[in-house]
């Protein structure tokens, strides 16, 4: 069988390799980026890259500089608090709707994702630790079926992306409370507010720790 037919467009896997690279800090705050690098590095035509950069200066995640560069935002304190109040506001509220869908086969997968984390986190491998908590969170929300808000809050985290990897360099993750075991005792327990609980103090304790590093 041909699965060319079903193989995703160019400038479709462009657009996801470079938004993987700022979802896990790959790129750093304020790092200049060129049309001619990401070419490159990318292995990419002009064209995808140039598409790819457009749909993430349209969603936040890159910002032009002029000249054909562009670069990944730094934040400000006060944008990081407008970036707490909003992912708070969504997140959790996602986390409960998806304890009232969640079946046993959701929670094996959520368990799953949680220990590779773990392991990332035991090798001070913070990309992958970056990766994963993503993914935990994606999966999750996933389950809620709620797909404006979890659009928005996947913009959220494409804001965050660089600055988390800067927390995690700084700061490492091994010290902090696993929240995610608390989401999934809750998920099993069918206790839709332990489980919001739960996801919006592993929030709240994320961004305590990019305050620190940003003042620093």
């Amino acid at each position: 069988m041909n699965n060319t037919a079903n193989k995703p467009p160019a400038h479709e896997l462009v657009y996801r390799k470079l938004r993987e690279m700022i979802l896990c800090g790959e790129l750093e705050p304020g790092q200049a980026i060129t049309i001619q690098g990401l070419v490159a590095s990318l292995g990419a035509g002009m064209t995808p890259v140039r598409e790819a950069i457009r749909r993430l200066t349209s969603e936040s995640a890159l910002v032009f500089q002029g000249n054909r560069r562009v670069s990944v935002p730094v934040l400000t304190l006060d944008q990081i608090d407008e970036l707490a109040f909003a992912r708070l506001a969504l997140e959790p509220q996602l986390a409960f709707w998806a304890t009232e869908n969640v079946t046993a086969k959701d929670i094996s997968k959520l368990e799953a994702i949680d220990a590779e984390m773990n392991k990332a986190i035991a090798r001070g491998d913070v990309r992958s630790y970056l990766f994963r908590n993503h993914e935990f969170h994606s999966a999750l929300y996933a389950i809620s079926g709620a797909q404006i808000m979890i659009s928005l809050a996947d913009e959220l985290w494409l804001r965050m992306g660089p600055s988390l990897r800067v927390m995690g360099g700084r700061f490492g993750t091994s010290n902090l409370p696993d929240k995610h075991i608390d989401a999934i005792a809750g998920l099993r327990a069918g206790d839709p507010k332990v489980v919001s609980r739960a996801i919006h103090d592993d929030i709240e304790q994320g961004f305590e720790q990019i305050r620190k590093s940003l003042e620093k």
